[in-house]
């Protein structure tokens, strides 16, 4: 479960959990087996930092999806400023033997005019890059190597570091990233067991097109893994605990 002790008010599920992007939104599902779980989530929740976490309720699985403001540690003497960037993390928690999982972010199709996307992963990083005159928007996720090195941190089932040679040599694999049309992405997870968990984190970030060709600044701040997010989130909530209040 995400942030298990962290208080949630429920909120009517009305809507489809997306990221507003320059680009459209950036939305969100889920395929368990042959299943595909319904757009919008069994239950929704506000944190008090007004972040959201969505849940959905299969037989095999329960899933949750955070969608929370992010704010890279990018230095400023180095670093153009973002115009936004805002993060989910994904989290799935298995009841029963699944041989298939895909989750999948996807900007909607076709894109605006005179708007280009491209693949742009690299070093552990999963990401497509979307840009026009104006505005760049990089959304990014574990890479294939990423989702085995996270075994180590607990955010997939640690079995999975065993896997590596099927990251080089894909002719036997069945699970990877899938960059389809170059307007989103899908993650197909190795096969899970009953009592695992996964976490896959999502970042979208978007700055003035000519401030992001000059330092990439969108690129780097898509990185952060799930630990890193969720801890963001915590620190943000101990620290609106601590303040003083005003009346």
């Amino acid at each position: 479960m995400l942030l298990p002790v962290v208080p949630r008010t429920r909120l009517r599920s009305t809507d489809q959990p997306a990221v507003d992007t320059p680009f459209g939104p950036l939305t969100f599902s889920t395929t368990i087996g042959k299943t595909s779980l319904h757009l919008f989530p069994d239950e929704l929740f506000e944190l008090p930092t007004g972040c959201t976490v969505a849940r959905w309720v299969h037989p095999a699985a329960h899933v949750e999806l955070l969608l929370t403001p992010y704010a890279p540690e990018l230095d400023p003497e180095h670093w153009e400023p973002l115009t936004d960037c805002r993060a989910a993390v994904w989290r799935i928690d298995v009841l029963a033997p699944i041989e298939r999982v895909r989750f999948s972010a996807e900007l909607p199709a076709p894109l605006p005019e005179g708007a280009d996307a491209g693949w742009d992963g690299g070093q552990a990083l999963a990401a497509i890059t979307v840009e026009d005159d104006n505005t760049r928007l990089t959304v990014g996720g574990n890479d294939e190597e990423a989702i085995l090195s996270a075994a180590a941190e607990g955010e997939v089932p640690r079995r999975w570091a065993a896997l590596g040679d099927e990251v080089y040599d894909r002719t036997f694999s069945t699970w990877g990233v899938d960059f389809g049309h170059n307007h989103g992405m899908s993650w197909t997870l190795p096969p899970l067991e009953a009592g695992d968990h996964c976490e896959l984190p999502v970042v979208a970030a978007w700055a003035p097109a000519e401030a992001a060709e000059k330092c990439a600044n969108t690129w780097y701040a898509v990185m952060p893994t799930p630990t890193v997010l969720l801890r963001q989130v915590t620190t943000k909530l101990t620290k609106r605990a601590d303040a003083p209040e005003t009346r």
